[in-house]
Order: C-alpha cells, then sequence, then structure tokens
C-alpha cells in the first residue's frame, strides 16, 4: 500500500484520504500494538505533517515515552489555556527535561482569554471558554498537518469507548493508536518503566483539566461537576 512513500495525497490543507481508504487503515492497524502503530504511521506518512498534541495530565508520561524513543525530534503541542494547574506546568516541564521532548505551547487569542476570564465563561458558558481557549489555537495550526496524533483510550469516556484507530474529524485525519489500550496495560508500562504521574494523582485526582473545572474524582468524574459536559470538544 505504501512502497515506501506517504500513503496521503494532498488536497488543500487536509488530508484527502477516502472513507474506504480509512476503512483499510482501520484493518491494517488493528492487529499491530500501539508501539508498532506508531513506528508504521511513521513510514506510511510524511513525518512532518504529524501533529501531536499532550496535556501533559495524569498519565500524560506513558504516551511520551514512546513517542520520544520512536521519533525524538516530534514536536510536541501543548495548549496552554492560561488555567492550568501551576504542578500540571512543572509536570511539563519535568517531562521536557526527562524525556528531551520539543514541545510548543499554543495559546489563545489574549484579548479573547481575558474576556473568557473576565465573564466567568468557565462558569456560565463552559463549552465557550473551550472553544476559545483550547479548540481554537489548535483550529488555526490544524491546516499544516495531515494526521493528528491523540492518546485517547476507549475505557476513558462513552464517547471515547465509540473511537476507531483512524478517523477523519473536521478536516483532519484522527489517528488514536492508544485507543483500545487497557488501564491495566497502561499502568503496567508505567510501573515497569518507573514512569512518574502528574503530582495531582497522588492528591486523588484522575483526570486533571483546568483549574475552574477540575476536582478530585475517579475517573473523569472530577470534570465539569453538576453540567452536561464530559469532553472540553478538541475531540468531538
Amino acid at each position: 500500500m505504501t512502497n515506501g512513500a506517504p500513503i496521503v495525497q494532498h488536497s488543500g490543507n487536509s488530508a484527502d484520504l477516502s472513507a474506504q481508504a480509512i476503512s483499510e487503515l482501520n484493518e491494517r492497524y488493528r492487529p499491530l500494538d500501539f508501539e508498532e502503530r506508531l513506528r508504521t504511521l511513521y513510514s506510511d506518512f510524511q513525518p512532518e505533517k504529524v501533529m501531536v498534541t499532550s496535556s501533559f495530565a495524569a498519565t500524560s508520561a506513558y504516551f511520551l515515552h514512546i513517542i520520544s524513543r520512536i521519533r525524538p525530534e516530534q514536536v510536541i503541542l501543548f495548549i496552554d489555556t492560561g488555567f492550568h494547574f501551576p504542578e500540571t506546568l512543572l509536570y511539563r516541564d519535568y517531562l521536557i527535561g526527562l524525556f528531551h521532548l520539543k514541545v510548543q505551547d499554543l495559546k489563545a487569542d489574549s484579548y479573547q482569554h481575558w474576556y473568557s476570564e473576565r465573564e466567568k465563561l468557565y462558569q456560565v458558558d463552559p463549552d465557550f471558554c473551550c472553544t476559545i481557549n483550547k479548540i481554537n489555537p489548535l483550529e488555526e495550526i490544524k491546516p499544516n498537518y495531515h494526521i493528528w496524533v491523540s492518546s485517547l483510550m476507549n475505557w476513558q469516556t462513552d464517547h471515547r469507548a465509540g473511537l476507531n484507530i483512524f478517523e477523519e474529524r473536521r478536516g483532519i485525519i484522527k489517528f488514536n493508536p492508544m485507543i483500545d489500550v487497557t488501564r491495566e496495560e497502561r499502568d503496567a508500562y508505567i510501573l515497569e518503566h518507573k514512569l512518574p504521574f502528574h503530582p495531582l494523582v497522588a492528591e486523588g485526582y484522575s483526570s486533571i483539566g483546568c483549574t475552574h473545572c477540575t476536582v478530585k474524582g475517579e475517573g473523569r468524574s472530577g470534570r465539569w461537576v453538576g453540567k452536561p459536559k464530559t469532553e472540553c470538544g478538541l475531540h468531538l
């Protein structure tokens, strides 16, 4: 299928893959494990057109440790919402040094961020807050890439339970190599390689986002408490 060349045909600003081609990719990648999927991705697609994001939350060290070993030069995009816990920023900096990561911070337009803070959108309209501070900064640079690599796992939310390895999402091909990794497999890898958890995990935080919208809790029960919201919107 590849003949040593990328399989993506570029059209305009997005990866142009048919539904059949995406289905074939899923069939071919399904028998592979997480690491094999990543290695195969970098031979099937142009590495410079692969976008990798990380929230540097909870157990991000698992995902980033493997990425750093397979492609050390891969730039990791971190969306700095301006509302992160100080511990998240310290964890990010610690992992940068530990894994020698190349990280690029993405931020919202300064006026829009100020508006979201002034109006306390995280309380009155959390979807709009996420749009300003998380979705828009990424949308601006997405046209530069063909593939978006995520660290989603299907046991995390009902939405993620229905995701495939490859999917077309808002003009880009999403690649979810960890989607079928179990919690036990993730934790075993972290233990084997002695990887550091986010410091707030020890305090009872299982899923860690912005300070205003995160409390202690199992799974994602501590996110947007009291609101019918389980995703920031990046992965919808």
